[in-house]
């Protein structure tokens, strides 16, 4: 059976990542990209679905754990009675390979390791063949099955009851190195790393990468974190930002609200783009444009919500029925069905990120403004269509009045490139269609009994989204409808502190109800409570939220208070993202403020 979620700690190498357990355990590794099969398939399983366990024999007194500061290089220590051992876990960053690297050191005394290693490709369909190959000078070990292949360096393993196991002692100053290197199938294994530089060059790149953000204000070393996380979940080659390194982690323990996060959502992609321009990232803004020019090239209207990491447009959903689910919440999902929906909000997200490109000094090249001229011109033609929502409603399409802002915010960012930044464009269109948006939704979205916008046109419920309303620059912070509409989301929304997305129970989703906070909107409340001048509202609510973090300041989807445990697909980008906006929203109202373009857009 899986840890709980927290347990786990991220590596990777910016192609794809692996989880690995407080036990020592890789149960989560899909090569060689985020989106692949899983080789170690044990967090939606088993053991028998897949792992890599590394830890010592027998009695262990005390753990813990850390990242190398500035890195995705994981150290676990290990102590026992007889002595401590420490296993750095990395996966070497630069060298176009899919390579885990688990280095053993011998601290104090002597221990005693073991490995069982259980390799199932293709989500534990299969059950690989195995060969020896000691003709390398170390010991080396192939499995293969169907495309691929791994080849494992290190301490001689044997078969034993469909795993391969060792075990080695390391006394004090011994070191003792393990990899694992995938390929493809009809190729020879490639050659063996050397360990030694890939250690010095993977840390001195996260280090570098790490080192471009000047640390400031109270949260800044989660900050920092959450700043690598989204480094660590985009794509190196093709630019794509994957939403989470996992699937089918489940939104309620044993339910059916398992989705598979690893494609790019242009929503989570483009605020993602927010936080790491604002805090000095032009290049990878740059790199997520021209991976989005690529991706929604052609007409307009075939824009879809997500894609593959490369763009792929086909991310049709099916059930993996080899893995049975994270402690039996099924089913385990592939693709992602919402991929076909209609929300109309990713335009504004998308023109939202693009304008503050601008702002950030990041020039256009000859295809990015056209595309934004394409995407608005889709925009007017559609802006009065009902959609799924934020949330991937998978019930009847509404006129979400989330949505509607975000086709205002769209508009008003069009007209400001014509008028703050020189482009060509109909803003004398778009300032009429902005403001005909704008009547609409305080018409038919602002229910003045209510005092607040609601979810949906005509509904009498909020949603937690609404929050985005000032984010965007629709409302100030402190404007009476939006305060109004915070009174009634903390009246409905919230549960034990922090805030649910919307009502289940209503059925609006067409899914049965229950899940747990959702840690993206506790983050956007903080954010509301310090531009609306509750800091210390946001102060202790923030307090509270990074304190969820894990032991090496991950965050999953959401969090379940009364069992005290993470929930949902980890690491989550919009759970790291919305807590960097938060922080800075802090430490803009405690400090000299930041200049209005970074929140007031």
């Amino acid at each position: 059976m899986a840890l709980p979620i927290e347990d786990y700690a991220l590596i990777g190498d910016c192609h794809t990542a692996a989880l690995i357990g407080r036990d020592g355990s890789v149960d989560w590794l899909c090569l060689p990209r985020f989106d692949s099969a899983s080789t170690f398939g044990a967090l939606l399983g088993t053991e028998d679905h897949g792992r890599w366990l590394l830890s010592p024999v027998g009695e262990v007194t005390e753990t813990s754990r850390r990242y190398l500061d500035g890195t995705f290089i994981l150290v676990t220590r290990w102590v026992t009675p007889t002595g401590e051992a420490e296993v750095i876990d990395l996966m070497p960053h630069g060298n176009r390979r899919a390579d885990v690297v688990r280095r053993v050191r011998g601290i104090r005394g002597t221990v005693i390791m073991k490995q069982d290693m259980r390799i199932r490709f293709g989500y534990a369909d299969s059950m690989p063949w195995v060969r020896q190959a000691p003709s390398e000078g170390v010991h080396a070990l192939v499995a293969v099955a169907g495309p691929d292949a791994v080849v494992i360096r290190g301490p001689r393993l044997t078969a034993a009851n469909h795993s391969h196991v060792s075990q080695f002692t390391v006394a004090e100053g011994d070191t003792v190195d393990i990899t694992l290197t995938w390929f493809p199938a009809h190729r020879q294994p490639p050659e063996a790393i050397n360990v030694d530089d890939s250690i010095k060059q993977t840390t001195e790149w996260w280090r570098e990468w790490a080192g471009q953000y000047q640390a400031e204000g109270r949260y800044k070393e989660e900050v920092l974190r959450s700043l690598l996380v989204l480094r660590a979940l985009t794509h190196e080659d093709t630019g794509g930002i994957v939403a989470a390194a996992t699937t089918s982690l489940p939104e309620a323990f044993g339910g059916e609200r398992n989705w598979d996060y690893r494609y790019v959502w242009l929503r989570d992609a483009a605020l993602t783009l927010e936080a790491l321009l604002i805090h000095g990232y032009k290049g990878e803004a740059d790199h997520w444009r021209s991976w989005l020019l690529r991706a929604i090239a052609g007409d307009p209207g075939d824009v879809q919500i997500m894609y593959g990491l490369s763009g792929e447009r086909d991310l049709r959903e099916t059930v993996i029925e080899s893995l049975p689910g994270y402690d039996g919440a099924a089913p385990v999902r592939r693709g992602n069905g919402a991929y076909r929906q209609y929300q109309g909000d990713v335009f504004g997200e998308v023109m939202v990120a693009l304008q503050l490109a601008r702002e950030q000094g990041l020039t256009e090249n000859a295809y990015s403004w056209p595309l934004q001229r394409a995407l608005m011109i889709h925009v007017e033609a559609n802006w009065q269509r009902p959609d799924n929502g934020i949330w991937e409603i998978r019930g009847p399409q509404r006129h979400f009045t989330h949505s509607r802002v975000m086709l205002w915010a769209a508009f008003d960012c069009a007209i400001r490139a014509v008028q703050n930044h020189g482009l060509p464009g109909p803003v004398e269109r778009w300032e009429r269609l902005r403001d005909e948006v704008a009547a609409e939704i305080e018409s038919r979205g602002f229910n003045q009994e209510l005092n607040s916008y609601t979810q949906f046109y005509g509904g009498r419920n909020v949603d937690a989204s609404l929050l985005q309303l000032a984010q965007v620059g629709y409302l100030k912070p402190d404007d009476p409808r939006m305060l109004g509409t915070v009174a009634a989301i903390e009246a409905e929304l919230m549960k034990d502190g922090l805030l649910m997305r919307y009502r289940t129970e209503t059925g609006v989703d067409g899914l049965p109800a229950g899940e747990h906070p959702f840690l993206a909107c506790s983050f956007w409340l903080v954010e509301q409570y310090a531009r609306s001048g509750r800091v210390a509202d946001a102060t202790k609510l923030m307090d509270r939220l990074v304190g969820f973090r894990n032991d090496v300041g991950l965050l999953s989807e959401e969090y379940d208070t009364e069992h005290h445990r993470q929930v949902g697909n980890t690491p989550q980008a919009l759970s790291h993202l919305t807590l960097v906006r938060a922080a800075d929203a802090i430490d803009a109202a405690t400090t000299a403020p930041r200049a209005e373009s970074e929140w007031q857009r």
